[in-house]
């Protein structure tokens, strides 16, 4: 994936950012609050894309931003954009991290890495006491 240019990235919240424990705030999801300010700090403009409305979805955003992530836009393709009754909420993304994808979510740490291309850095072993039965 090429992310050289800034993309606009959709991602849902029970289940993906928090453990879904819907109408509850979940636990953090390992890694999710820091993938998603690494993105942030990369020019990504993220949009909170989730089923919650009225004050469970305030709630989500709240918890959010308490964690250090302000969307650029909520369940909209930009911040001005209003829905009428009769019409999708389909926004418009380049790419949709949700928990329901094909295949399951595959954790915060493979997004990154498939986001960024950035290999994490794995420390050297130690020797130990047994390292000359390898």
């Amino acid at each position: 994936m090429n992310f050289s240019r800034r993309k606009i990235i959709a991602v849902d919240f029970d289940g993906t950012i928090v453990e879904d424990a819907y109408p509850n705030i979940g636990k953090p999801m390992l890694f999710a609050f820091e993938t998603l300010k690494k993105l942030q700090s990369k020019g990504h403009m993220l949009i909170l894309w989730t089923y919650r409305n009225g004050d469970r979805l305030d709630e989500a955003v709240k918890f959010c931003e308490e964690n250090g992530i302000v969307f650029y836009a909520v369940n909209n393709s930009f911040p001005e954009e209003k829905f009428k009754n009769d019409v999708s909420r389909k926004i418009h993304a380049d790419l949709f991290i949700d928990d329901r994808n094909i295949g399951g979510f595959p954790g915060w740490g493979e997004i990154y890495q498939m986001l960024t291309n950035e290999t994490p850095q794995i420390p050297e072993k130690k020797k130990g006491f047994f390292s000359f039965l390898k």
